[in-house]
């Protein structure tokens, strides 16, 4: 072990590349902490940092047959200490983009499900609230907002004036309008 650690790094590297364990070994003992030292310098979280350097360590030693080292092995490790920060970097970003847009869009969610339900319940309270109108004046309302008959084919219909017709709808909004508006104020504060 001892003569390893005098060899050079081109000669560390011609050793490595051929599969030797103690040559791989003498590399991570000498740049180790000097890789951790460049992405803590990066990414300011320990942990990330050490997991950062030791998944470069254990890709390298893996794909020790592929690696081709043409700069040296100091240049050829501190560039993938660097791109292994930005990757993470890059895939952090994606992940709290994606846990904000999923927040949001559970929030939308669940607001909508619970604006579904308050609508649903005051409408409920104003069909409620009409069936508590004079039998004329409901049938009135329900003419001219259920079936969307203007005032005039109301009037025709029911053989009384249009004036008559008014009167009935104004008499039918005003009583919805104070029963609701106390609706609306329960509901929103439910």
């Amino acid at each position: 072990m001892n003569k390893l650690h005098k060899l050079s790094d081109d000669e560390l590297t011609s050793l490595f590349e051929q599969g030797d364990i103690a040559a791989f070994e003498e590399i991570y003992n000498r740049y180790w902490l000097k890789l951790y030292a460049a992405a803590y310098k990066r990414l300011k979280q320990r942990e990330q940092a050490k997991e950062t350097v030791q998944d470069l360590f254990t890709s390298f030693w893996l794909n020790r047959n592929k690696v081709k080292i043409n700069i040296s092995l100091q240049g050829y490790l501190f560039t993938s200490v660097k791109y292994a920060v930005l990757n993470y970097k890059r895939a952090e970003t994606v992940r709290h983009n994606y846990s904000e847009l999923l927040q949001l869009v559970n929030n939308d969610l669940d607001n909508s499900t619970e604006e579904n339900f308050k609508y649903k319940e005051l409408k409920e309270r104003i069909d409620q609230e009409v069936t508590q109108l004079p039998n004329k004046c409901r049938f009135v309302f329900e003419l001219s907002r259920n079936q969307y008959k203007t005032n005039k084919e109301i009037a025709i219909l029911l053989g009384i004036s249009e004036k008559t017709v008014e009167n009935h709808l104004t008499k039918a909004l005003r009583y919805l309008r104070v029963n609701i508006n106390i609706l609306i104020l329960f509901l929103l504060f439910a």
